[in-house]
């Protein structure tokens, strides 16, 4: 039996659709002893997006962006937050979009890209997939300073203990 022959849908209420969508859902999920249990959840759709982690062996580092988060600083976290280079997809393909992301947050054109996975980010109430890229970086590479007239900042991390130019 699929999950489709679990779920029966029995009403979809948009209530908010200003940046993304949030809609509140009525529905009966099969249980596994059959009987059939009335469920509601609400569910946020940002659409699906793209992350890569740029590398670079010989030096032992890594390319991150440090920036703010609204829903960081609401849940008490007072600073940029770092992150991987990321973006959503916004109908492009999960690779053309992590290259311009790329490009446009860290200032690196970056070469060969690599989707290592895909995951639901936080299932329980965001639609959300999020496809996983690493790539090796160069010094060469860099073609801007990155952060598209945003508040990005460029944040190289070195393993702790490492020595390094």
């Amino acid at each position: 039996m699929s999950v489709s022959d679990r779920i029966r849908v029995k009403n979809v209420r948009l209530l908010s659709d200003n940046h993304y969508t949030l809609k509140s859902t009525t529905f009966e999920w099969r249980r596994n002893d059959g009987a059939w249990q009335t469920q509601h959840r609400e569910s946020y759709d940002r659409g699906n997006g793209a992350t890569l982690l740029p590398y670079n062996l010989k030096r032992r580092t890594v390319v991150l962006v440090r920036q703010f988060r609204y829903p960081a600083y609401v849940n008490g976290y007072d600073d940029l937050l770092i992150e991987t280079a990321a973006g959503l997809l916004d109908d492009a393909s999960p690779e053309a979009r992590i290259r311009a992301e790329a490009e446009e947050e860290t200032g690196y054109r970056l070469h060969e890209v690599r989707k290592v996975f895909e995951a639901f980010t936080s299932p329980g109430a965001v639609t959300e997939k999020l496809h996983f890229f690493v790539a090796e970086y160069e010094p060469a590479m860099r073609v801007g300073d990155g952060g598209a007239g945003r508040r990005w900042r460029r944040h190289r991390r070195r393993r702790r203990g490492d020595r390094g130019p």
